[in-house]
């Protein structure tokens, strides 16, 4: 097996752990913003639900059906929003959407964890809405939650 290969296979492990147990799907119980987000083109969605707490998100829960790239990057958006602020936040975003738009550099940025292995998303044009649907969730979460 080529290291290129290996590495395949370990990311395609991720994604499918995300994929089918995330710790993330259910419901908060009092969620500051809930958000539905869909993506038109392959019908998947997604359902956040954000509490934040002294500026720093405290708690994510999202339910939703669709492939395995947008239910597993809505999880693995989870996991890296959790505890950050919305600058944070904005940071780790804009270095994931340079990712899957296929900046090598941002594909090796340790920063991004688990979500290094969606980086293949940048050779797949049609699923980049998929990876961000749960991002693009998140900022509509901030914007209702600022707003109050």
């Amino acid at each position: 097996m080529t290291e290129r290969s290996a590495l395949d296979s370990v990311y395609q492990e991720l994604i499918l752990k995300h994929y089918r147990s995330s710790k993330f799907r259910g419901e908060l119980e009092a969620p500051d913003a809930v958000v539905p987000m869909r993506n038109p083109v392959c019908g998947d969605d997604i359902l956040l639900q954000v509490q934040v707490r002294e500026g720093k998100i405290e708690a994510i829960r999202f339910s939703g059906h669709g492939c395995a790239i947008s239910q597993a990057a809505a999880s693995m958006m989870s996991e890296h929003a959790v505890g950050k602020s919305w600058d944070e936040v904005h940071a780790i975003s804009a270095r994931f959407r340079d990712m899957i738009h296929g900046d090598e550099t941002a594909a090796r940025d340790k920063a991004l964890g688990d979500m290094r292995a969606l980086s293949g998303v940048a050779k797949l044009p049609r699923r980049v809405k998929c990876a961000m649907l749960g991002w693009d969730a998140l900022e509509e979460a901030e914007k209702k939650i600022t707003a109050e």
